[in-house]
């Protein structure tokens, strides 16, 4: 039931209420949204980069400034035009943005050196979108995925205690959950734990075999 309830509220915030997603994406992080996704950058390899789920457009935007040949998708109508834009009111629209859905990318084989998405729905599990994200990889090209965060905080720190759901035993359950459909996609999967000054950040690194 709470599945289903999570995946009604994240379709209508991704198409209707598309224009609330910056509110309650600051509100959830403690104003970290933008800066926990722009972090996984670090770990992005090559100039030729393709985001899946642009969402809103913040990451496309960090990517221009770093003068990366970046494309993007979406499934979203209402977040591509907040994404364009977006990118238009700062001139850094090139028609980078596309809409489709990573399950059959738009892109011909080996296109990409690093793909990035940043806190995804459940569609990157899909094995059709491994298996994309696979072929429109390079070999040795990198799949970054940046499934959870944790802010710093007192109670959050008091919780994890009680709880026993510290970063470090949710990173082993990552691990545990994602390995398998990674490998059979033909992957080499790691998690690492990224610390930055907000909080947290729980990275899977794929690399295509």
């Amino acid at each position: 039931m709470l599945k289903r309830l999570l995946a009604f509220f994240f379709h209508h915030l991704y198409h209707g209420l598309a224009i609330f997603y910056d509110l309650v994406s600051w509100a959830v992080s403690f104003g970290h949204w933008n800066t926990w996704t722009k972090s996984a950058l670090t770990e992005i390899s090559g100039t030729r980069i393709l985001e899946l789920g642009f969402g809103p457009g913040h990451l496309q935007r960090a990517l221009a400034a770093l003068r990366a040949d970046s494309a993007a998708i979406d499934e979203s109508p209402q977040m591509a035009r907040l994404a364009r834009r977006r990118l238009i009111q700062h001139g850094q629209y090139r028609g980078q943005l596309a809409r489709a859905v990573a399950q059959a990318l738009p892109f011909r084989n080996e296109s990409f050196d690093s793909l990035i998405a940043t806190f995804p729905t459940p569609y990157i599990l899909d094995p059709r979108t491994l298996s994309e994200a696979h072929r429109v990889l390079r070999n040795g090209g990198r799949l970054i995925v940046l499934p959870a965060a944790w802010p710093n905080s007192r109670l959050l720190t008091w919780l994890y205690r009680v709880t026993g759901q510290s970063p470090l035993e949710a990173q082993n359950q990552f691990l545990k959950q994602w390995a398998t459909p990674f490998e059979k996609a033909g992957f080499d999967t790691t998690t690492k734990i990224l610390e930055v000054q907000s909080g947290r950040l729980l990275l899977i690194l794929a690399t295509k075999r």
